[in-house]
C-alpha cells in the first residue's frame, strides 16, 4: 500500500500561511478527497505545513551554534555536536533534518500524484504544481547540503519501495534544477505577499544551489536575471526586517515560514532572551568592521574599553551585551524574565521583539521565519560573478548596495579577486549572522576544517573538526536500520 498516510498527515496540518479562509478539516478521505478547487487548496496548505518542522523554523540556528558564530546554552544537546562528537545515533539535527526534509518529500509527492484529479484549469494546475516542486527542492537541497547524495524519490513509494541506496549528489541536484526550473515557468511572475512562493522564490533558489554547488556562471546569471527584473528590493530598516511590523509585504523577503497570530507561543524571544539558548560568540562581534568601514585590527576607531562605539550598525542590531536594557517601541525599559545567563556576555537582538516583553509561554506570536531574501541575492552575485571574472563594477555595485543599506562606507577599490572573495565572505557573516545561513558557507567554502578547531567552548572544551567526515552528517541510524541498501557517509561506520 503507498504512504498515503504521510500525504493525509500534510492535509490535516495546521495553516502555515494567511492564504486561506480556514484550517484544513481534521479528517480527510483519501477516496473522496481533490473533488474541488478549495480542497486542493486545502492540500497545498498541508504541504506548506510542512515547513514549520524543526529544520525551517527559528531553530535552524542551531547551524550558527554548529557555525561557531555563537554558543548554545551548555546543557543543549547541539553543542556535542557541535564539538564533533557525531555518531549516527547523535540524534538532535543528525537525525531531524533527515526526517524532517523526508516527510516535506512523501507530501509533494503525495500532493503531485493526485492533485491533477481536480477539476481545475491547466493554468492553475500547474502553478499549484510548481509551488509544490519548489518545495521538493527546498528539501532535497538541505538533504543534499547535510548528507550529500540521498535516496531519491519523486512520487510515493511503498516501505519496500523505499529501501534504495542513495542516489548521488549530482543526480539529486539535477532533480533539484528540474523542480525549479518547472516552478519558475509556472509561478506568477510577481512580489512574494501571500505566503505563495513566486517566480522569484524559484530563481532564488536556483541561484543558491548552483552557488552551493560552485557553477558559478550559471549562479551569477540567474542571481543578475532577479536584480534586473526588480521585483525584490532591500528594506529601508534593517532591524524592522526581522519583526512582524515590518514583514508584511516586505519588498526583501523572497520566501519565509509563514505564521499566523495568535498561532505559535513566542518560542524564539523565549529561547533566546530568556533561556538564553543562543549566544553569540566574541568572534562574531570582532567580524563587524567599524564605522570606517575597516576591521577592527587596523580601524582607528575601534575602541577596546567600548566595543558598541563606532561599529557597523548591523553589530548593535543583532547582537546586545548581556547585561544590557532594552526598550519598547514607546521608548520604556523593558526587563526579561531570565532563566539563565549568557556564558559569552553577549545576547541576540535580532528576530527579538522588545514590544512582546515581559514574555512566558502565554506570548503570541506571528513573527515570520526568512528562508531567501533579497541581500543573498545581491551577495550570491556577487560572490559568483567575483569567483567567474574577479572583482568588475557589478561586484561592487551588488555588495556595495547591502553596505549602504546601513550607511555603511563602500569597499574600496582596486581589490584583487582574493581580498574580493575575503570582504564578500565577511559581509555575508554581519549581514545573514544569527538566520543559520553560515553553517553552510563554511562548509562549501571549505574553511571549517580551519575555523571550529580554533574555537575553544565555555568551559573550556576545544571543539574538532575531521575534514574527512564531518563536512557531511551521518545518516541516522534508524534508518541505516531499516534500509539495508542505504551507504553510511564515509567516516561514521
Amino acid at each position: 500500500m503507498k504512504f498515503i498516510a504521510v500525504g493525509i498527515i500534510a492535509l490535516i496540518s495546521l495553516s502555515c500561511s494567511d492564504f486561506l479562509d480556514k484550517n484544513p478539516l481534521n479528517q480527510i478521505s483519501s477516496e473522496t478527497f481533490w473533488q474541488n478547487e478549495q480542497e486542493a487548496k486545502m492540500a497545498l496548505t498541508g504541504v506548506y505545513s510542512r515547513l514549520r518542522a524543526f529544520t525551517f523554523t527559528h531553530k535552524d540556528t542551531e547551524f550558527d551554534i554548529m557555525a561557531g558564530d555563537v554558543c548554545g546554552n551548555q546543557g543543549h544537546s547541539i553543542i556535542n555536536i557541535a564539538q564533533g562528537n557525531i555518531e549516527p545515533n547523535s540524534g538532535g539535527i543528525v537525525s531531524y533534518i533527515y526526517s524532517n526534509c523526508y516527510a516535506g518529500i512523501s507530501s509533494c509527492n503525495f500532493f503531485l500524484e493526485n492533485i491533477e484529479k481536480t477539476p481545475i484549469s491547466t493554468e492553475t494546475l500547474n502553478v499549484y504544481k510548481g509551488e509544490v516542486c519548489f518545495l521538493r527542492a527546498l528539501f532535497y537541497f538541505t538533504l543534499t547540503e547535510h548528507y550529500g547524495g540521498v535516496p531519491l524519490y519523486t512520487s510515493p513509494v511503498t516501505i519496500e519501495e523505499a529501501k534504495v541506496k542513495q542516489s548521488t549528489k549530482e543526480e539529486v541536484v539535477n532533480q533539484i534544477l528540474s523542480d525549479l526550473d518547472f516552478a519558475i515557468a509556472n509561478l506568477p511572475d510577481k512580489t512574494y505577499s501571500s505566503g505563495h512562493a513566486v517566480k522569484g522564490s524559484a530563481m532564488t533558489l536556483k541561484a543558491k544551489v548552483l552557488l552551493h554547488n560552485q557553477k558559478w556562471q550559471e549562479s551569477a546569471e540567474i542571481a543578475d536575471r532577479i536584480i534586473r527584473d526588480g521585483k525584490f528590493s532591500l528594506y529601508n530598516d534593517f532591524r524592522n526586517l526581522f519583526l512582524s511590523s515590518g514583514q508584511k509585504n516586505n519588498p526583501e523577503i523572497i520566501f519565509s515560514t509563514r505564521y499566523l497570530n495568535p498561532d505559535i507561543y513566542s518560542d524564539l524571544d523565549i529561547r533566546w532572551s530568556w533561556h538564553a539558548v543562543v549566544e553569540p560568540r566574541q568572534e562574531l562581534v570582532d567580524a563587524y568592521e567599524c564605522a570606517d568601514g575597516k576591521p577592527i585590527d587596523i580601524s582607528p576607531l575601534y575602541d577596546p574599553s567600548n566595543w558598541r562605539l563606532n561599529r557597523d550598525p548591523r553589530l548593535l542590531m543583532t547582537i546586545k551585551a548581556f547585561e544590557d536594557s532594552v526598550y519598547n517601541s514607546a521608548g520604556q525599559k523593558v526587563g526579561f524574565n531570565y532563566n539563565a545567563v549568557s556564558a559569552t556576555g553577549y545576547s541576540p537582538v535580532k528576530y527579538c521583539n522588545w514590544d512582546a516583553l515581559p514574555i512566558n509561554y502565554s506570548t503570541q506570536s506571528d513573527q515570520d521565519w526568512i528562508l531567501l531574501r533579497y541581500a543573498d541575492v545581491l551577495l550570491m552575485y556577487a560572490e559568483a560573478r567575483n569567483e567567474v571574472s574577479g572583482p568588475d563594477a557589478s561586484v561592487y555595485d551588488a555588495i556595495n548596495k547591502v553596505r549602504d543599506r546601513v550607511n555603511m562606507p563602500q569597499l574600496p577599490t582596486g581589490l584583487s579577486k582574493d581580498e574580493m572573495r575575503k570582504r564578500i565572505r565577511n559581509e555575508r557573516r554581519v549581514e545573514f549572522a544569527l538566520e543559520g545561513i553560515r553553517w553552510g558557507d563554511i562548509k562549501r567554502w571549505k574553511t571549517a576544517e580551519t575555523y571550529i578547531p580554533t574555537l575553544v567552548d565555555p568551559g573550556g572544551k576545544r571543539r574538532q573538526f575531521d575534514p574527512s567526515k564531518h563536512y557531511l552528517l551521518p545518516f541516522p541510524q534508524s534508518e541505516m536500520d531499516v534500509n539495508d541498501n542505504l551507504v553510511q557517509n564515509p567516516g561514521y561506520n
